[in-house]
């Protein structure tokens, strides 16, 4: 940590809420300091020693009424927030990793009810990683979006 980091109270707030959600297994407590998350309704939880994330359906979430279908910026938003959730809670970083490319591809339209996620961390280098996000709704095998990010650590 340096002398810059301990004289912030809330990097420090920060920076203990991620080590304290590691050793309790609660990704949630992390997602929670994030209020776009909340904003959008995305949650968190760990199940067979992995990480679940989903987006409650909300009708403010809603792009195209007439299907009615969740907004691809909020299915986006969601990947990205997913696969920084995941760097920060399955590796050894403490501060928020910076987006440097985000690749999305959108393969069916998100449907109005929960939509659900996977994350991995593909590599991870000195000051890059790569994390991948997959989306679906019904089947986990059938994915409604993917995604790639590359983060800065």
């Amino acid at each position: 940590m340096t002398a810059e980091n301990s004289s912030n109270p809330v990097l420090l707030d920060w920076q203990e809420r991620v080590v304290a959600a590691r050793l309790e297994r609660d990704p949630q407590s992390i997602m929670d300091l994030i209020p776009y998350a909340s904003f959008i309704g995305a949650e968190t939880k760990t199940e067979d020693n992995r990480v679940l994330y989903w987006l409650d359906k909300r009708p403010s979430n809603i792009g195209n009424p007439s299907l009615p279908a969740i907004h691809g910026g909020v299915i986006g938003g969601f990947l990205e927030l997913s696969a920084t959730i995941e760097a920060i809670y399955s590796l050894d970083i403490i501060d928020m990793p910076k987006v440097v490319d985000f690749s999305l591809d959108y393969l069916r339209p998100g449907r109005f009810k929960t939509i659900y996620a996977r994350c991995q961390v593909l590599r991870q280098g000195k000051n890059l990683l790569n994390v991948s996000a997959t989306a679906w709704q019904d089947d986990e095998q059938i994915p409604i979006a993917t995604a790639r990010c590359h983060f800065l650590i």
